[in-house]
């Protein structure tokens, strides 16, 4: 069974389309689980707005990117909406790349 660290950096290759930054630096993993003795893997995710049309494309690349791991044999993924997602949950290097500042909100320079 992978590591958390495995999961996560097979994760960093799932983008959101729209925005183009990968869903951990997002902020949209909230909730990573292993259950190891089932080879099971239960993510709790969040997206950047309820109507975001993406979700469903992010889930199923989701599950495929952890199915290429070894000893992985379900991926399970549940979309959380509390709390809400904000732009300050994204790391820094997300927020960088944005252009996006505590204060002031994301930069349109």
């Amino acid at each position: 069974m992978p590591t958390k660290d495995e999961i996560i950096a097979a994760l960093k290759q799932v983008f959101d389309p729209e925005i183009g930054v990968n869903v951990v630096d997002l902020g949209l993993i909230r909730g990573l689980d292993l259950d190891e003795p089932l080879h099971r893997v239960h993510i709790d995710l969040t997206l950047t707005s309820p109507g975001c049309p993406m979700g469903p494309q992010m889930i199923r690349e989701i599950r495929a990117e952890l199915a290429h791991l070894p000893g992985i044999d379900q991926v399970d993924v549940d979309v959380v909406w509390s709390p809400p997602w904000n732009p300050s949950m994204m790391s820094d290097a997300a927020k960088d790349e944005l252009g996006y500042d505590e204060e002031l909100g994301l930069s349109y320079t």
